[in-house]
């Protein structure tokens, strides 16, 4: 049972805003907002080509998703590529965690959060950049990071799956690597995505095509490898 206070608490925190209140905290975000993306860009721009791999940050170090990302982030940045993740726990720690055991290059772009978020052991101290808003840290990912691995996850992760497919498919970016990971968990999307999107007429045949859906760590690694081996790109630190 909640106190009284505690109630006060929460009504307080989901008080509606007037309109003067909103407009003052919208001037004082700017700067905050311009100075996220600027560390942002001088940081990665520095740091060289990444694969960003997504996933839950519930699962834990027992997790056949979590043990496969470890192998997906050594065997990336083994071939020359970098490690991007969203720096917290689960899937996040354990991309940080293979690419440390390559001795290979990972960020870890945190976002601040209440509850559930911190950045986790494997990513140095000046590789981890923290975020108050999630759409700074999302431009971060779709514009330095050269292939998204998805792992299964909940909501955030679908959030930023299908925000790298809008962008690609409109041309906002380049086209580049987008892999699924887990045929048994992301097959029930999958069917929904043929049986409505594609019968429904919402997307073409040809845009199904924008991403993979993979069962193995060679499997995923793989397609990023040959994309850029194909168009002769070296992505050398």
């Amino acid at each position: 049972m909640l106190t009284k206070e505690e109630i006060e608490k929460i009504r307080e925190k989901f008080k509606p805003k007037n309109w003067s209140e909103t407009k003052s905290e919208d001037s004082w975000s700017i700067f905050k907002i311009m100075g996220e993306f600027v560390n942002g860009y001088e940081k990665l721009a520095a740091i060289g080509p990444c694969v960003a791999i997504f996933g839950s940050a519930r699962m834990h170090s027992d997790n056949k998703y979590y043990k496969m990302t470890e192998e997906i982030a050594y065997e990336l940045t083994s071939r020359g590529f970098g490690v991007l993740t969203g720096g917290g726990p689960g899937i996040m720690e354990a991309g940080n965690k293979g690419a440390h055991e390559a001795g290979g290059h990972s960020v870890g772009l945190n976002i601040v959060l209440p509850h559930e978020q911190s950045c986790n052991p494997y990513i140095d101290h000046d590789k981890s950049i923290d975020f108050n808003y999630f759409f700074t840290r999302k431009t971060m990912f779709s514009r330095y990071a050269q292939g998204f691995i998805v792992m299964p996850g909940g909501f955030g992760t679908l959030d930023e799956f299908f925000e790298a497919l809008t962008l690609v498919q409109t041309d906002k970016i380049a086209n580049f690597p987008i892999v699924l990971v887990g045929k048994s968990y992301w097959d029930g999307l999958m069917d929904w995505i043929q049986t409505k999107l594609i019968e429904e007429g919402t997307i073409t045949e040809s845009e199904i095509q924008l991403f993979k859906l993979v069962d193995t760590v060679e499997a995923a690694v793989n397609i990023v490898e040959d994309f850029y081996n194909k168009y002769a790109l070296k992505l050398n630190f």
